[in-house]
């Protein structure tokens, strides 16, 4: 009996969702308990690694491994999740950057920071997840805790211009993906407000001034509990402008090593 599968989680599927998905198509496994390790974001995609049986027990061990992403910042643009399903705001910026100019600033994040966890996240305070305080309004009423993120390498993959019809076409696209749920859970949130999200995208891009975006493409290897949102706007803050996570795609689980100019990755899922 395997002790673990490692699954490839649709964007706009919850892990949860994921595994289900994976139960109905394999029926010798629906009596088995599961347990994921290591989320993902609704809108992000990639390899989920899931713990069978008496494995779950050890899930605070896998938890810990390090990742590996591919992702797309888009520039001059953010949203108050750091990603597509998220409420946009555009500040007038206009930043086109050139590969020196990025690597330079790429140099800024690397290594180990302490950041404040994304207010769109899981993460509970005083047993509510933070999420929770942000669809309320209430986010002043706590302190948002810290916690470490190391990025071990950022490798860019592409650096091109969008014109805005056809990064309004991207994000419109990505956000088609995102499930209509009437769960009563889902009520606070107006079902992720992907409806009022939607038409502030259109009607933001509606008054656009003609112009393009830069987008990159970065892979990025990280430890574990490294919010690839809160990097896309780090990375952003290093070129002077906002920017957000077009779309996030987890392609390694393992153990990132390095050894003098040497890295490589072991145990990788």
């Amino acid at each position: 009996m395997k002790s673990f599968i490692v699954i490839h989680k649709q964007r706009g599927e919850t892990p949860l969702e994921t595994i289900e998905r994976w139960r109905f198509g394999s029926p010798a496994f629906s009596s088995l308990s599961a347990s994921y390790a290591g989320r993902l974001d609704p809108m992000a995609e990639g390899k989920l690694l899931v713990l069978l049986g008496d494995e779950c027990k050890k899930q605070n061990e896998y938890t810990k491994l390090d990742k590996e992403y591919e992702i797309e910042v888009v520039l001059d643009l953010n949203t108050d999740t750091g990603d597509a399903l998220g409420l946009p705001t555009y500040e007038g910026n206009e930043t086109h950057s050139n590969m020196s100019f990025v690597r330079e600033a790429l140099k800024s994040v690397h290594g180990t920071h302490q950041v404040p966890f994304p207010a769109f996240s899981s993460r509970t305070v005083k047993g509510k997840p933070l999420f929770m305080y942000a669809l309320e309004g209430t986010l002043n009423t706590i302190q948002i805790p810290e916690h470490d993120e190391t990025v071990y390498k950022i490798k860019i993959l592409s650096l091109m211009e969008l014109p805005a019809p056809k990064v309004l076409e991207r994000i419109l696209d990505v956000l088609k993906i995102v499930p209509r749920s009437d769960e009563p859970s889902k009520a606070l949130g107006a079902d992720f407000r992907q409806d009022v999200i939607r038409s502030g995208w259109k009607a933001l891009f509606g008054r656009m001034p003609e112009r393009s975006f830069t987008v990159m493409r970065l892979r990025v290897s990280c430890s574990s509990g490294t919010y690839m949102r809160t990097l896309a706007t780090r990375i952003a803050k290093e070129l002077s402008t906002t920017g957000f996570a077009l779309s996030i795609n987890r392609t390694k689980i393992g153990k990132y090593f390095r050894f003098g100019s040497f890295c490589f990755w072991s145990k990788s899922y």
